[in-house]
């Protein structure tokens, strides 16, 4: 337990400050830690979704709609945004600032730490079926609606410094064909060829890691 929090480093909260489609790239090689009295689970974000609230017909912020479940998308950047959708939950990171109804969802995350934890929740043994979906990953990492609005800087559910991809992979958002324009905008964004990304990888292009460039 020790060693695993010796190389952790949390990010702050000036890391969730950024415009919501460059935190939905950053987020890419973070790690998403959930810690319970089962243990640590932990894993790489690989694969991200951005929802540009009022103007983005995809959004469940969609013309400032604030209702119980949209408050927390209208308080400051950084807190966990949880809903369910059939019977998974869903985590997402609140940007955009306050008033500004903005969200990153996290669709697919590599397994890094707490495997043995991951598969026994889950009740499997394939590596690459663990974490590579939006319902499947919070599952996997022990993440509930009780972590509905927590600041993500500080445990028990946290994002943390991790590596820095070589490529980033950009193209449009999975399963919102009902959304107008919107179901077009190319604001999916993934670790160029990783085998956790939830779907198909059809890119619209990639992004190349520049030379010197700091992930957080």
């Amino acid at each position: 337990m020790e060693e695993f929090y010796k190389e952790i480093v949390p990010v702050s909260q000036e890391f969730f400050e950024q415009p919501t489609l460059e935190l939905a790239k950053a987020l890419l090689g973070c790690l998403l830690v959930k810690e319970t009295n089962e243990g640590i689970a932990a894993g790489y974000i690989v694969e991200s979704e951005a929802y540009i609230g009022p103007s983005d017909r995809a959004a469940h912020s969609y013309q400032n709609r604030r209702t119980a479940r949209t408050e927390i998308m209208f308080q400051r950047s950084g807190l966990a945004y949880i809903y369910m959708m059939h019977t998974h939950c869903l985590f997402n990171v609140t940007s955009g600032g306050e008033e500004k109804p903005e969200a990153v969802l996290i669709r697919a995350v590599e397994p890094w730490y707490g495997v043995g934890l991951m598969k026994s929740r889950r009740g499997m043994e394939e590596l690459t079926s663990l974490t590579n979906g939006p319902g499947k990953l919070t599952k996997s990492l022990g993440i509930t609606k009780e972590d509905y609005g927590r600041p993500l800087t500080t445990p028990p559910l946290y994002i943390a410094k991790g590596f820095c991809p070589e490529s980033i992979s950009v193209g449009k958002r999975i399963g919102i064909d009902n959304a107008g324009e919107a179901r077009d905008f190319p604001w999916r964004f993934w670790v160029t060829n990783n085998k956790y990304v939830s779907r198909h990888q059809k890119s619209e292009y990639v992004l190349l890691k520049q030379q010197g460039s700091d992930c957080t």
